[in-house]
């Protein structure tokens, strides 16, 4: 017997297709609970510190369930090949390690189909570990591209396979959640990048500013991306409108919440600003209208091909207590007591993604892991409730 090293997309493909596996994490118990894999299909998941396994291998050993699969998580795959070759040497079959450890789960990007076959391909793509989407448009050989990630061999392969050229860069908004990856593409590829000048102002990225209503299109036609500022979530808050039947809503419309607006320190001022956005969205957009956020709250927003996207009928309809609150002063008190503290760390993942700080490639790993805190929902006084 031996044991092996299984990437990250295995390993999230082995989840989905719910096979007789059991996921074994060896990091601490403060780093597994501020982030461990999910899936959208329940699977058994077991914390045992490598620490246990090297002060008490047999007490340690018989904790492991027997007779399933392991794949085996710590923080940078280390620690886990060394747990494996212990419960290898003990009988377990189909010990596997996951291949460059938690940080490979917490940057791999899942590609998904939206829609396809009306002389263009739109794409979301999934990060489980960041519970966020960015999103590809390709038509002819041209690729347009909104909010990636710091994974940019994903997106230029991805590009790459489908014979095209990312050509534009458009962001939804100056992100605090993670890191972008919208400067190191502008340096590998001659893509442009395209931004509201309320967030990308005092960026010192060059980008070419947005104007409310302007449309984006391809060289050779192809779907019009109609550009709609939404501010709320920050004041530069951007939305999409693809076709006129797909919205990249970013950080301001989720399937089950809205963003928070409270992130640039202006909880209020800016609580207004959303306010009005949600009253746009309500009486100036079409209901059929596709919605694609930045985020999702749980894999359940999910549809059957694990697409977050849902109509905004119904995204209205699911959070009616947000979309009918009758009169501001009610909305701010709603965003008020639907707020957490924001991570300590967000306030140094602006500062990078406007090209303000540079942070080696290591730092950065720990700066970008972890799940996002970017909404605002009812669901976020009743679990401070739970909690208490």
């Amino acid at each position: 017997m031996a044991f092996f090293g299984c990437p990250a997309a295995t390993l999230f493909n082995e989840l989905e297709t719910e096979q007789n596996i059991v996921v074994l994490d060896v990091r601490n118990e403060k780093d597994f609970s501020r982030f461990h894999i999910e899936s959208s299909k329940p699977f058994e998941l077991c914390n045992i510190s490598y620490y246990n396994f090297m002060e008490a291998e047999e007490e340690s050993v018989a904790q492991v369930p027997q007779g399933k699969g392991l794949r085996i998580i710590c923080a940078k795959e280390g620690s886990a090949k060394y747990v494996a070759e212990i419960l290898d040497r003990h009988g377990f079959e189909q010990v596997a390690y996951l291949a460059g450890g938690i940080k490979s789960w917490g940057n791999m990007l899942v590609p998904k189909l939206v829609v396809a076959g009306e002389g263009y391909e739109l794409y979301q793509f999934i990060r489980p570990g960041k519970a966020s989407c960015s999103y590809g448009l390709l038509c002819g050989q041209e690729m347009m591209l909104f909010d990636p990630s710091r994974n940019v061999d994903f997106y230029l392969t991805f590009a790459q396979e489908k014979g095209a050229k990312i050509k534009k860069i458009f962001e939804t908004h100056l992100q605090a959640d993670y890191i972008s990856g919208s400067a190191a593409l502008l340096q590998q590829s001659d893509a442009v990048l395209y931004a509201n000048a309320g967030d990308f102002g005092d960026s010192q990225l060059p980008f070419t500013p947005l104007t409310d209503g302007e449309v984006q299109s391809f060289v050779n036609n192809g779907p019009q991306v109609k550009v709609i500022f939404t501010p709320g979530h920050t004041l530069g808050s951007t939305s999409y409108l693809i076709d006129n039947k797909y919205m990249i809503s970013g950080d301001t419309v989720f399937i089950a919440s809205v963003g928070r607006p409270d992130l640039g320190g202006q909880a209020e001022a800016w609580a207004v600003q959303l306010y009005k956005t949600i009253g746009k969205i309500l009486h100036e957009l079409d209901r059929s209208i596709q919605i694609l956020p930045g985020h999702y709250m749980n894999w359940q927003e999910a549809n059957k091909q694990l697409v977050f996207t849902a109509p905004l009928a119904d995204v209205i309809e699911r959070n009616k207590e947000i979309y009918h609150i009758a009169n501001e002063a009610d909305f701010i008190r709603f965003i008020k007591d639907n707020i957490r503290q924001q991570p300590e760390e967000y306030i140094r993942i602006r500062l990078i993604n406007a090209g303000k700080e540079q942070v080696p490639p290591e730092e950065a790993e720990i700066l970008d892991l972890g799940k996002n805190e970017c909404a605002a929902s009812a669901y976020a006084q009743a679990k401070t409730s739970q909690d208490s």
